[in-house]
């Protein structure tokens, strides 16, 4: 099995929504931001093929859906749909994709489902031939939406991957269209059921699988939410967050699961380290995978 970074619509956000409890004065030491306090994000995506005798897409970023109205006011950079172009520089069409799984459904991690806006064009579903992985309780959230995290679901998406007929609900650790070749870990921090997946690596030791990779997703956007105690604005719960992230970082440290970034702008992959003082934080950064043979 090898694996890409595919790299989607890239975003400018503010800096103390993306560090909601961290002072200006010590985020700006970890991402610069610019006159306007944004800070650059990437909307990155995780190929991996073959993985159950599959071709599977982890997540698709924000993608081109936006209105242009609204993609200046989330702070998407392009305007063309760049996930499709990053499939294609990697051999890949959107159709060769047979399983999509999602974290969760905020706009930016499933927009990318989504083909590029055109003016008086309804919402239209790419991926024809893949099967949607969307966690049960996220699916339900993004049904019925709080009023605090409406404006992050799409309103059509939920219908369209209904219509589409290859939607799998998945309750539990494992999916049937993966099997054991990917295990699910969840956390409610940021969304309700925010779906954790861990492509189940190579080694065995005292019956645990070592070596894997794991899509952080939310939980961990990228490298300075490593370290415990950093959260988002955006998030839900940020005692629960912090909680979970701990398990979920302990637990990946002692198997040498190796954690995949979605937002950090430079890096994609970073295996755990952890200092004297049981502080995380990454080495062996990798900026981009390009066929990468796990293990």
């Amino acid at each position: 099995m090898k694996l890409w970074s595919i790299s989607g619509n890239s975003q400018q956000l503010d800096g103390g929504a993306m560090f909601g409890n961290a002072p200006r004065a010590m985020w700006a030491k970890w991402m610069a931001p610019d006159a306007a306090n944004r800070i650059p994000l990437a909307c990155r995506a995780l190929l991996a093929s073959p993985l159950a005798g599959k071709t599977v897409l982890f997540e698709t970023g924000i993608g081109a859906f936006f209105e242009p109205r609204l993609r200046e006011r989330y702070g998407v950079v392009e305007d063309r749909h760049v996930l499709l172009e990053s499939l294609r520089a990697a051999g890949f069409e959107h159709s060769d994709i047979d399983v999509v799984v999602l974290s969760h459904l905020h706009f930016d991690h499933a927009g990318g489902l989504l083909a590029a806006w055109a003016e008086g064009r309804a919402p239209e579903l790419l991926f024809p031939n893949a099967t949607f992985l969307v966690g049960a309780e996220q699916w339900q959230r993004a049904r019925h939406p709080h009023p605090r995290d409406r404006a992050s679901y799409i309103p059509e998406l939920p219908a369209l991957l209904e219509a589409s007929g290859r939607l799998e609900i998945v309750e539990g650790d494992r999916s049937r269209a993966l099997g054991d070749a990917v295990r699910f870990h969840y956390s409610d921090g940021h969304t309700p059921g925010l779906m954790l997946a861990e492509i189940v690596g190579p080694e065995r030791i005292d019956g645990q699988a070592h070596g894997g990779v794991v899509f952080c997703a939310d939980l961990v956007p990228g490298k300075p939410w490593v370290h415990v105690p950093i959260t988002m604005g955006y998030d839900r719960n940020a005692e629960l967050l912090i909680d979970e992230k701990r398990t979920f970082l302990e637990d990946k440290f002692a198997r040498n699961v190796h954690l995949f970034f979605t937002h950090d702008p430079a890096i994609a992959l970073a295996q755990l380290s952890r200092d004297d003082k049981g502080r995380f934080g990454t080495t062996h950064e990798t900026a981009e995978l390009r066929a990468r043979v796990l293990g």
